[in-house]
């Protein structure tokens, strides 16, 4: 039959042998069906067994607690279905039969030995164990949730994985709490069944001499015989499939760091040290020289296990051969090893010895894979390929510091708590809390360094709460965002003018070298990456630019220029959630006023505006920004074409967040919102938000 057509009717087949369970219970069975449903208990237990060994991940076998229900139940109907035919016709079919033969060998007494050993085996160890491995199991599992769920949302925030990978990643965390959740109320089954088991027993053995004795007229000798025989027998067929079903249950629950399937870990981890098997085989040597103790036996093992020993060491230096030892000099060698120590790599994060754990994936950590997401991220956001970044120890570095370079030159720096959690108070709530306080260092956000055992307060209290690695991974991406001008060198201009010359080689060849040289090019995408203005649409920017490039050199210009023809790309950056441009707006005195102040110095233009007046505009054009922001607000300043990078220039070091737009750079049809106006009469600027209107 097809796995297909096996799926099509497998809620049939379920079905079935649920009422099979239910006739089992209630209808008696002949010995030979008896035989068959017993075989087929045999061969589900060894099915379960083997399929939990070859299981890297428990939840690859989900349906595990359901299925041991369904396996404990069958197991009972059978037990019950026997149970009838040994008190009704002393006749239970040949597998009872044979089991029972095989383990009494004519002796009552060592049967029943070994049949309640088997019994204790499966309660007392690997029953128990399983049930509390499963109850620990289940009690972490649910104390980490919040946490996993946490991580989710961080990475969800921080743009590093897609909402629909978000959503299964929470899916798995759910299933994996109801996995452990079902294990443990599942192990519970086994051992009920290991109780049930011993009652049988006594009932089978005790009703059958009754029967037997009283109803059948056998005299006590061939009672004894016939019913020990059939309830040792009936005990074993039911217990020994029980066994394999609480083992797999054992093994399923403790495959929590399984790399592989059960016998490749257990070969790759227990034969691991070659030496430690020679240590055991002297060890069982020398035992052989005790006295009383069998010789060729310890002698004989201890001679496999050096032989084991010898093999696995012989594949080691197959493997890896042992490196040549020599004398390194002092120093490079060579000019060209000289040369690698000047080199300056484009990007660096350095880390104190208490960090480096959270960025070590042989300490678990999952950074790096966090990092190619996020020059992916980047890629995809702004257009540019982030240089790999190198991260390095620093010894002068505090233990909990790190900081991040550009081109050898460190352009932020922050403090992380290994061993705890940063909580950050979103502004609406005023629950406080113990903690360390301290500043968010990718926004300068106020927060508190709080221990794992706050975190469920923190989160109830409305707190956003992060790990620490999320922590640096939000300022390394927030920092390459602010110094993407920086980190986009010509050798990247070049290679993404060869991506765009693949399929649109007139746009490349007419505008380089012929109008404009590559410098001027990659200037022109610094200018527009250094505003956060995205330069994925790079076919657009090289059209623009071959058609003003005939007209001016300048840099300054031509950006505008693109800027314009981006207007879409720049609106879409800056609509709020309702999809209205929030806006602070200049009074036209002013605006005329910084227009009338530019001069040109130099063959550059500059902004000559009275120190007065300029400050008055700083303050003032801050109280409304302030206010906006109290509002919840995210504003940003609307213009003249002929006084924007003027402004921007000004305002770069001051407000490095606000972004300045010119009306030419507003999409047609976007609903505008002005949120204040700045002027420099002397009313305080109030920030009232003003009317609509549309672009």
């Amino acid at each position: 039959m097809k796995a297909s057509r096996l799926d099509r009717y497998s809620d049939f087949l379920t079905a079935g042998i649920v009422v099979l369970i239910v006739i089992m219970i209630l209808v008696p069975l002949s010995p030979f069906v008896l035989d068959l449903l017993i075989a087929f208990n045999f061969a589900l237990s060894l099915l379960v067994m083997l399929v939990t060994m070859y299981t890297q991940e428990p939840l690859h076998f989900s349906v595990f607690p359901t299925l041991l229900l369904l396996a404990t139940v069958f197991r009972l109907a059978i037990n019950i279905a026997v149970t009838r035919q040994i008190l009704v016709n002393a006749n239970a079919g040949a597998m009872v039969n044979a089991f029972g033969n095989f383990v009494i060998s004519g002796n009552l007494i060592v049967g029943l030995v070994v049949f309640f050993i088997i019994v204790i085996v499966q309660f007392v160890v690997i029953t128990s164990g399983a049930n509390r491995v499963a109850e620990v199991a289940a009690r972490f599992t649910l104390d980490a949730m919040p946490g996993k769920q946490m991580s989710i949302d961080a990475d969800l925030n921080a743009g590093l994985i897609s909402e629909e990978e978000a959503r299964k990643r929470r899916e798995d965390v759910a299933r994996e709490a109801d996995f452990y959740g079902a294990m443990d109320g599942a192990s519970k089954f086994v051992k009920g069944d290991a109780i049930a088991a011993v009652v049988v027993v006594f009932v089978n053995l005790l009703g059958g001499l009754a029967v037997g004795a009283l109803q059948k007229g056998m005299d006590l000798n061939a009672a004894v015989n016939t019913y020990s025989l059939l309830t040792i027998g009936a005990g074993l067929v039911v217990q020994v499939p029980a066994l394999l079903v609480s083992t797999a249950t054992g093994v399923i629950i403790t495959r929590a760091a399984a790399e592989a399937n059960l016998g490749s870990d257990l070969s790759r981890q227990l034969l691991r040290q070659p030496r430690a098997l020679q240590i055991g085989a002297g060890i069982i040597g020398l035992m052989a020289l005790l006295p009383g103790l069998p010789k060729i036996s310890l002698l004989a093992m201890a001679l496999g296990t050096f032989g084991v020993s010898l093999a696995l060491r012989r594949e080691v230096k197959e493997t890896v051969p042992e490196a040549e030892v020599e004398e390194e000099p002092l120093g490079p060698r060579t000019r060209e090893e000289v040369l690698e120590l000047v080199k300056v790599d484009p990007m660096e994060l350095e880390l104190g010895y208490d960090l480096i754990p959270v960025v070590d994936p042989g300490s678990g950590s999952d950074f790096m894979d966090r990092v190619v997401l996020v020059r992916r991220q980047i890629a995809l956001e702004l257009g540019i390929v982030v240089p790999p970044i190198r991260l390095r120890d620093n010894l002068t570095l505090s233990p909990n510091q790190y900081r991040i370079l550009i081109r050898g030159a460190e352009v932020a720096r922050g403090e992380l708590q290994t061993r705890g959690y940063l909580a950050l108070n979103p502004g609406d709530t005023e629950a406080t809390l113990p903690g360390i306080p301290t500043t968010e260092p990718a926004f300068g956000l106020p927060a508190l360094w709080i221990g794992e055992d706050m975190v469920e307060a923190a989160k109830s209290a409305g707190y956003t709460v992060v790990d620490p690695a999320s922590v640096l991974l939000t300022h390394l991406t927030e920092t390459i965002r602010r110094h993407a001008g920086e980190l986009l060198s010509r050798q990247d201009t070049q290679a993404l003018l060869d991506l765009v010359k693949r399929d649109n080689p007139v746009v490349v060849e007419e505008l380089v070298p012929g109008q404009l040289t590559m410098g001027e090019v990659h200037r022109v995408l610094q200018k527009l990456l250094e505003e956060g203005i995205p330069v994925r649409d790079l076919v657009t920017i090289l059209e623009v630019l071959g058609d003003r490039s005939r007209v001016t050199r300048d840099v300054d210009l031509l950006t505008e220029s693109v800027r314009h023809a981006l207007s879409r790309t720049i609106t879409r950056k800056y609509l709020a959630d309702e999809g209205v441009l929030q806006v602070i707006t200049l009074d036209p005195a002013l605006e005329r006023a910084v227009e009338e102040s530019v001069e040109q110095v130099g063959g550059e233009l500059v902004l000559a505006m009275d120190p007065a007046l300029t400050e008055r505009f700083i303050t003032r054009l801050a109280g409304v920004v302030e206010e906006a922001a109290r509002g919840g607000n995210q504003p940003i300043l609307l213009c003249g074409t002929g006084v924007r990078r003027m402004l921007r220039r000004l305002l770069a070091r001051i407000m490095p967040h606000l972004a300045v737009i010119s009306y030419e750079e507003v999409a047609p049809g976007v609903e505008i919102r002005s949120l204040g106006m700045v002027d420099v009469g002397e009313p305080e600027p109030t920030g009232s938000p003003g009317g609509r209107k549309d672009a």
